[in-house]
This record gives structure tokens, C-alpha cells and sequence, in this order.
């Protein structure tokens, strides 16, 4: 009697017929080729036309004034120097202006991070009456344009009671105007941001903050152990947005503020800029400083934020 030889002692048995093996055409290979090429064709050409005038602005930081604006230009400096960088620190109060953007930059954005998030979930996850009807309102106040709001803040913050007078809460008989806390409080919450934060929690599953209900947890407890963790991406888009329109803010500096020693870094770029009009290495220098946080900022969080602003409008 002969017995049947089982199948996995042919291991050729094993292998797929060809027709089984998905293989990409050529000329399906040959399209994919042509459209990343096209992708990159547009793409590098327009990066370069972005970032040539900010590397055309650090080379220039570090030439002589008579090397600046010779032509061709010059993108490596021929005979570098500091002297720009040096002159800005030593004639102006640079730390001062940046340690005060810095302060009120992360103080805006940490606060809208909280504020934001907080309101975010109660419109995303909560049921109340006029819900909806309340985040439209607040969605509407994103069409009015943040000029007609200067007046109406300057004089609020003007007539709020504060008979402290220092320099970080308010400035006496003025209010808060002249302050730090002027500064900060007008920028505190973000229709944009809690619009952001919303349509991102819309994606999260109730079920989830079902069983941390179901265990006894309170609604804060759900928002900050359950919600907040699973919104990493796009609290990092939030914070960039924040931080970025915080940090370049000029025109309530100008408007509120009067003492030097609280100027921002925008502002007293500015005011720098009306007293040193033909100083191009400092004033080169001062904007190269200037930019660098926002630079730093996105680089550490570009991932987060791509990320997050992808899935935010996932669902609504």
C-alpha cells in the first residue's frame, strides 16, 4: 500500500502561483513615479521662494553694513561678525523685552490650553440646555474683527477696580491698564481654539467616559484623566497657534502699554526700529532673535501639530 506523501513535506507546494502575488503594473509604477515627481516639482521651488528671505536674514545678521546689500547676494558671509548681536544686547533692554513676551506668551497660552479644553468638553460631552445654541454665539464672535474690539477692551480693563497698583496685576487709579495682567486677560479664552478642541473631543468615544463615570469618577476627574490625555495632537496645534499670535501680538502692546521697562518684543523692536533706521546689522539682528522662539516652538511640537490639526475635523 502507498501511502499519500502529506503536502508541507513539498515545500514548493507551499508557494503561490503567480497570478496569486499582487504585483503593481508598470505602468500603474510609472504614474505613482510621475506624481510624486510632480509633488516634489512644485513643492521644492515654492519651499525655497518661503525660506530664502529668512536665510538671506540670518546671513545678513552676521555681515558688515557695507556687505548687506551688495549684489549678487551674498548667502555665506564673507568676513562674519557679531557685532550686530553684540550692539543690540549691550544698547538695548533685549532681555527684558523677550523675558516679558516670554512670561506673557506662556501665560496666554497655558491659561487657553485650560480655559479652552474646559469649555471644549462641556459643549463636546455634556448635555444642557442651549448647548448648541451657545457655542453658535461663540462661534459667531470669530467673524468680528479684533480691531473693533480694542476700544471696548481698553476701556473695561481701564474701569476694573484694582487698588493694588503693582506692576504684574494693575497700575492704581488706571485699572489694569499699564499691566501685565492687561496684557494677558483679553486673550485668556479662544472661540477658534475651544472650535479646534470640540471637533477633536468629538472623535473620543463616550463609552470611555462612560466606565470612568460608571467608577465613580466626577466630571473634572473624566475631563482631566480621561479626555485631555487622548487630546495630546491637538492641544499641541493649540498651543502653537496660541503661543505664535501671543508672542507677535503688537497692537495691544502699543495700545495699553507705556512703561518701557514692560514692553514686549515686538514692541520694542518697533520702538528700536524708529530710533536706529539705518542700524541694519542691529536691526537684522534683533529680528533674527526675535524670531527664533516661534521656530523653536514649531520644531518641537511640528509633529503634534500637523497631527492635531488633521484630526480635528474628523468628525463634528
Amino acid at each position: 500500500m502507498t501511502t499519500a506523501t502529506p503536502e508541507v513535506l513539498h515545500p514548493e507546494r507551499l508557494q503561490p502561483e503567480p497570478s496569486d502575488v499582487p504585483s503593481r503594473s508598470a505602468g500603474s509604477k510609472k504614474r505613482l513615479r510621475l506624481r510624486y515627481a510632480l509633488i516634489y516639482l512644485i513643492l521644492v521651488p515654492g519651499s525655497i521662494v518661503f525660506v530664502a528671505p529668512f536665510a538671506w536674514l540670518v546671513s545678513a545678521s552676521f555681515q558688515h553694513t557695507g556687505d548687506i546689500f551688495e549684489y549678487p547676494i551674498n548667502w555665506i558671509p564673507e568676513n562674519p561678525t557679531l557685532d550686530g548681536y553684540v550692539e543690540f544686547f549691550t544698547t538695548t533692554p533685549a532681555f527684558r523685552w523677550f523675558a516679558n513676551s516670554a512670561f506673557v506668551a506662556t501665560t496666554i497660552t497655558a491659561l487657553q490650553l485650560f480655559l479652552n479644553s474646559m469649555c471644549a468638553f462641556a459643549f463636546a460631552k455634556l448635555k444642557f440646555p442651549g448647548r448648541d445654541a451657545i457655542f453658535l454665539v461663540i462661534l459667531a464672535t470669530m467673524m468680528i474683527p479684533g480691531q473693533m474690539l480694542l476700544i471696548p477692551n481698553y476701556v473695561i480693563l481701564q474701569h476694573i477696580p484694582f487698588a493694588g497698583g503693582n506692576d504684574l496685576f494693575g497700575n492704581g487709579g488706571h485699572g489694569l491698564l499699564d499691566s501685565y495682567a492687561g496684557l494677558i486677560v483679553p486673550g485668556v479664552v479662544s472661540a477658534f481654539g475651544i472650535f479646534l478642541l470640540r471637533q477633536f473631543m468629538h472623535s473620543i468615544p463616550d463609552e470611555l467616559l462612560d466606565a470612568a463615570r460608571i467608577d465613580g469618577a466626577s466630571e473634572f476627574r473624566v475631563y482631566w484623566q480621561v479626555v485631555l490625555p487622548l487630546c495630546k495632537p491637538v492641544l499641541a496645534a493649540t498651543a502653537i497657534f496660541t503661543f505664535m499670535a501671543a508672542w507677535e501680538d503688537f497692537l495691544w502692546p502699543l495700545i495699553i502699554i507705556s512703561d518701557p521697562a514692560k514692553f514686549t518684543a515686538p514692541l520694542g523692536l518697533a520702538m528700536f526700529v524708529m530710533r536706529n533706521q539705518t542700524d541694519w546689522g542691529m536691526l537684522l539682528a534683533g529680528s533674527v532673535i526675535a524670531t527664533l522662539p516661534l521656530l523653536i516652538v514649531f520644531i518641537i511640537f511640528q509633529r503634534q501639530f500637523v497631527q492635531g490639526v488633521a484630526l480635528s475635523g474628523i468628525k463634528g
